[in-house]
């Protein structure tokens, strides 16, 4: 019995391990068209997210205007672009 218990814990990970076969052009093609899909939707909810944020804040201006507070936003700027490496010169025009 112990025998028994010992060759499938040892057989067991081996048969867990196997690798997947490489996905076909149809998959690939499901799988960028799903990412697309995935990437609008988070655009337009993001897009909604800062809609409300937008009117819960000028919501919260207005009542706090009919209270008698003046209140001034803090614009945000927007981020900086990333930067852009320099282009590294081939081996072979270093080479010359």
């Amino acid at each position: 019995m112990n025998a028994l218990i010992l060759a499938l814990l040892v057989g067991l990970p081996g048969l867990a391990s196997a690798r997947l076969p490489a996905p076909t052009e149809e998959q690939k093609a499901k799988q960028e068209e799903a990412k697309a899909k995935t990437a609008e939707a988070n655009a337009k909810a993001n897009e909604q997210l800062a809609t409300a944020q937008d009117r819960v804040a000028a919501r919260w201006i207005q009542n706090q205007k009919a209270k008698g507070v003046t209140v001034t936003p803090t614009p945000i700027a927007p981020p900086p672009a990333p930067a852009v490496a320099a282009p590294t010169p081939s081996p072979a025009a270093t080479a010359k």
